[in-house]
């Protein structure tokens, strides 16, 4: 079961800073991310959300390739698998990108926007949906981090020792 943690950051970069910390960390294995996403409210209290996966582009790529092969197959049976290859990939990856735009993968924006929208003029937060983590490793390597937990599905232990490492208190 994956775990949502919501942190806040007086800064309007911070969150960005802490996320790409994650991604090192990512490929590192010590912390698995279903997904990521950025709020920043800037100084006339608009709110701007940044995914970390662009659905898009996964969508559009997995349409060429699945287009593709059923396109060739297809070429195959009119003595034209060039052809085929070709078709098929333009129209998987047309109906791939249309997909990936239009679906909601991970967090649920509404519930970004809503409580990103409560955060101060010229701050950020990072929603991160965590499959698995090493909580030691991951928590040192952001004590004192000066953020604080806006929201969580942690246990109760878990998310003091989160808040305790952020603060910049001893996580024990």
């Amino acid at each position: 079961m994956s775990e949502l943690v919501v942190i806040g950051f007086d800064a309007m970069d911070e969150a960005d800073k802490v996320l790409v910390k994650l991604a090192g960390l990512k490929k590192e294995y010590l912390v698995d991310l279903e997904d990521a996403v950025v709020v920043v409210r800037d100084e006339t209290g608009k709110v701007h959300l940044k995914q970390s996966m662009n659905l898009t582009a996964i969508g559009a790529t997995s349409g060429l390739l699945s287009g593709s092969i059923w396109g060739g197959l297809v070429g195959l049976l009119f003595l034209n698998p060039l052809a085929g290859f070709a078709i098929g990939g333009l129209v998987g990856a047309g109906a791939g990108a249309i997909s990936g735009s239009l679906a909601d993968y991970g967090i649920d924006d509404e519930f970004i926007k809503s409580l990103g929208s409560t955060i101060p003029n010229s701050s950020s937060a990072l929603f991160v949906l965590i499959r698995k983590v090493q909580p030691e490793k991951v928590m040192a390597e952001f004590e004192g981090l000066r953020g604080r937990v806006l929201k969580t599905s942690l246990a109760p232990e878990q998310e003091e020792r989160l808040r305790k490492a952020l603060s910049g208190a001893n996580a024990t």
